[in-house]
């Protein structure tokens, strides 16, 4: 057992693969993962520990240290894999709170195995958490943690943050075990969502199906109140931005371009395969784009990445097949021999070759149905060098809140996607450089960890106010106009 620590993340998945070298030696490097890219850095300035499951089924794998914190794996059967994570998970919430783009389902067993491996999280963190210390839980699949955690350590700081959309009212009574969710969340001392309108869904559901007093932003619990608000998660920009600026990551846009055939124009979409994306939509409209002759293909290329994901769920499965036969017909209407207008990759790519790629694109077009922030859109103006570039983005991602200067979209839209998209590429270079200036002093300002901080700072602050000690405001309000004052003063101080 590793030593306490005093600051905990938990998580469904570890932030490490295993992988095994050509000396055939096994050994763990850090996942690519959207999560764990926002997370890293803040595990790298905190340390601590991280509690998860470390991705196979029936093993037990002992706790070990990665880049200077402490992996504190928890084991899953391949039962409890398909009904908590597959089931549960993925195929009952997900869909609820992306605002049923596909149909869930409701289990009950599926239900039964949520209950049991959320209990084991917090029975691990428990036991690797210091007194006092400050656990940060993550996402959908760990919503019951933090009420079981209050129940085994008190005495912890708990805070929880939900990476996705949180539904309204009327989707999420659909819900058999909507109360016991709510339960669940009400034990952090702070729940943290992408957006305010889904803080404000958590706390109109908290007064309909809880016999908890709701004020302001806060609910009354007895020994503790917990506090709903919006932290919008954003990406650590100077990395980013030296990544792209490599020599490894120029060699490799140049490589790129190559293979491609030179073209005048690259659109691209980076996108787990999901159904949530709204790759569907994004592909017909280009397709249509091309067909109609308002896109050349002699001189544009469109080129879609689809990161594998969840290859064994049925839906997923689906939208592979529909994918591969939508650009299929697309690419054997319109190209030429040789010559792909719609380059589609599902595979998963390096860090450096995703700098790569959004270094080239003139175009990025970000388009989910349903999303609750949508790093790719942040990482895009990161990593695009000059102020050339475009970013075409859908109103239902949570980016669409920050990034006011993207082209916005609603992908139900076909035409009106097709239209923007158009825009984005004819708009004069002087409409063009203006927004993407405007983009880029929003991702360099709101940056990961001013998120971080700021959700760990109203944490620190809630639990002195719990222990008698107020030195912080509970207004919302208040709490980001000393927020963004004590960053500016940090700012000035450095420079």
């Amino acid at each position: 057992m590793p030593e306490r620590s005093h600051f905990v993340v938990v998580a469904n998945r570890l932030p490490v693969d295993r992988v095994t070298t050509e000396e055939g030696e096994t050994t763990w490097r850090t996942s690519p993962g959207g999560l764990v890219t926002a997370l890293e850095p803040v595990m790298r300035k905190h340390g601590g520990a991280w509690v998860g499951w470390h991705g196979a089924t029936d093993e037990s794998v002992e706790p070990f240290t990665h880049d200077g914190y402490e992996i504190v794996p928890v084991a899953l059967s391949a039962s409890e894999f398909e009904e908590y994570y597959e089931g549960f998970s993925n195929a009952t919430l997900w869909p609820l709170y992306h605002d049923t783009v596909a149909f869930p389902e409701y289990h009950r067993e599926w239900w039964d195995a949520y209950v049991v491996v959320n209990r084991r999280f917090a029975e691990a963190t428990a036991e690797v958490a210091a007194d006092g210390a400050t656990v940060w839980v993550q996402d959908y699949q760990l919503q019951l943690v933090p009420q079981l955690l209050r129940e085994l350590r008190p005495d912890l700081s708990i805070g929880f943050f939900l990476h996705i959309p949180f539904p309204p009212t009327e989707l999420f009574q659909q819900l058999p075990w909507r109360r016991r969710i709510l339960e669940g969340l009400l034990g952090a001392d702070l729940v943290g969502f992408q957006v305010p309108g889904a803080a404000s869904n958590f706390l109109r559901l908290v007064r309909a199906r809880t016999d908890h007093r709701v004020e302001r932003d806060g609910v009354a619990l007895g020994d503790h109140t917990c506090h709903a608000r919006a932290y919008p998660i954003s990406i650590d920009t100077s990395g980013f931005k030296e990544l792209a600026e490599s020599p490894e990551a120029v060699e490799e846009a140049d490589r790129l371009l190559e293979d491609l055939g030179h073209p005048k124009r690259v659109l691209l979409g980076v996108d787990r395969l999901d159904y949530t994306k709204g790759l569907r939509q994004r592909i017909r409209a280009i397709g249509e784009l091309f067909a109609e002759g308002r896109l050349d293909p002699s001189e544009t290329v469109f080129l879609q990445i689809a990161t594998p994901s969840r290859e064994r769920v049925e839906e997923y499965r689906k939208l592979r097949d529909d994918i591969d036969l939508l650009v299929g017909r697309i690419n054997s209407e319109i190209g030429d021999i040789g010559h792909r207008p719609i380059v589609y990759q599902h595979t998963s790519y390096p860090r450096v070759k995703m700098a790569a790629l959004y270094r080239i694109a003139d175009v990025a077009v970000v388009t989910p149905l349903r999303d609750g922030m949508n790093l790719v859109a942040k990482e895009y103006v990161a990593c695009h060098p000059g102020t050339e570039g475009a970013l075409v983005l859908s109103e239902f991602a949570g980016a669409a809140r920050e990034l006011k200067q993207a082209y916005l979209v609603n992908p139900y839209d076909i035409n009106g996607m097709k239209d923007t998209v158009m825009q984005a590429i004819t708009d004069p270079a002087v409409v063009r450089r203006r927004r993407m200036r405007s983009l880029r002093r929003q991702v360099e300002t709101h940056t990961i960890d001013a998120w971080a901080d700021h959700f760990l700072g109203d944490l620190k602050r809630i639990g002195q106010a719990r222990a008698g000690n107020p030195t912080w405001s509970l207004n919302p309000a208040e709490n980001l106009a000393r927020f963004i004052r004590a960053r500016s003063a940090e700012n000035e101080a450095e420079e």
